[in-house]
């Protein structure tokens, strides 16, 4: 209204177009400035964010690095430098110990082999590393340790023990720092799982991935974990604690899935066509362990594979024997079907090659097309 008043007091049209024109420009500049405050304030609020999701302000993008709309998302213009790729997350940290428990107790230390001490010292890693990340009572230690008859300063010495130990898994803690290896814990002590490796862990994981590969087809994958599996062995689990009580269950659960590891093996090898092998193997194992029925179908099978019916019967049969003579009962019904199979020359019993299973290949990754310009 102002603007109109103004216009009719003008003493001229062309006063009054050359006024107008002025105005326009005016305008004209009044948009531009808040254009310029606008952008202003969205680059502000755009850093804010950034720096409230990052922890730090967000670098502006140079003017020339706007998306190029002849190009689709995802394809790089030509002439501009490809992104920095993100970088790779960190790997876990590597336990600090590795224990070997699957025989005398042995542990490296950053690679290396160390000296554990005394027999009683290394006793008491091993009751230790029979229970990773559980708490083991001071008088439960000494109570295996000197064979429920302590000496009045057993407990100084499991005490002196530990500290020992401590020196040895830990020899670069740095004075009046907690330990993170062998901790207190209540009134006991336990290996932290966090920090220590122990070859158990490593034996059950390898036969259960070969037991997994047994069950998908893949006979040769299955044979080579459990081979891994049974390497780590070296004697008796716990060795310097084979006679405490407290180790004695998880002893004999080892030594069990040990034997059915080894019968698994010679399974794999049946199942690959190493009939051969797999007599030998089998012929030693049987002889240790008679009464192990699956252990014996397996020689049975193997013998009449390798072209021995006749041993596979006698085999079959002394077995028989052998459980009615000591144990008063009938072998299992698996053993009895073979023994029938093998008379008949059963077809279920030839070995058929299975194709081994195909490894998934990377997926072809087309390149990208430019758009027409």
């Amino acid at each position: 209204m102002a603007n109109e008043r103004v216009t009719a007091g003008l003493a001229s049209p062309g006063a009054a177009h050359a006024w107008r024109i002025a105005e326009l420009e005016r305008e004209v500049r009044e948009l531009r400035r808040t254009n310029t405050l606008l952008r202003t304030y969205v680059a502000q609020r755009l850093d804010l964010d950034a720096h409230h999701d990052t922890g730090r302000p967000r670098t502006p993008a140079a003017p020339g690095h706007a998306q190029d709309a002849r190009h689709p998302a995802g394809e790089r213009p030509p002439n501009r430098p490809a992104p920095h790729p993100a970088p790779a997350p960190a790997p876990a940290p590597a336990p600090a110990v590795v224990l070997r428990a699957l025989g005398p107790i042995e542990a490296v230390v950053g690679g290396r082999p160390v000296d554990l001490g005394a027999p009683k010292q290394r006793a008491l890693l091993a009751l230790l590393a029979s229970t990773v990340g559980r708490p083991v009572a001071c008088d439960v230690l000494v109570e295996e340790l000197w064979t429920g008859s302590p000496p009045p300063a057993a407990l100084s010495s499991l005490h002196a023990y530990v500290a020992n130990l401590r020196r040895v898994l830990e020899p670069h803690r740095a004075p009046r720092t907690p330990p993170t290896v062998l901790r207190t814990s209540g009134r006991g002590y336990l290996l932290e799982r966090r920090s220590v490796d122990v070859d158990v862990d490593r034996f059950t994981g390898r036969a259960a991935l070969a037991w997994q590969l047994q069950e998908s087809g893949d006979p040769h994958g299955a044979l080579r974990a459990f081979d891994q599996a049974l390497a780590l062995w070296r004697g008796p689990a716990y060795a310097e604690a084979a006679d405490s009580a407290y180790v004695r269950p998880d002893s004999a659960r080892l030594h069990e899935l040990r034997l059915s590891v080894t019968e698994g093996r010679c399974a794999a090898l049946l199942a690959a066509g190493a009939h051969e092998i797999a007599v030998a193997d089998l012929e030693a194992f049987v002889q240790d362990h008679p009464l192990r029925e699956y252990g014996c179908e397996l020689l049975g099978l193997a013998l009449y594979r390798a072209g021995r019916q006749a041993e596979a019967l006698a085999v079959l049969r002394t077995h028989q024997r052998r459980l009615a003579q000591e144990l008063g009962i009938d072998p299992r019904p698996a053993l009895q079907r073979l023994q029938q199979q093998i008379l008949h020359h059963a077809p279920s019993l030839d070995w058929h090659p299975r194709p081994r299973p195909a490894r998934p290949s990377a997926p072809r990754v087309r390149p990208p097309v430019a758009a027409p310009l």
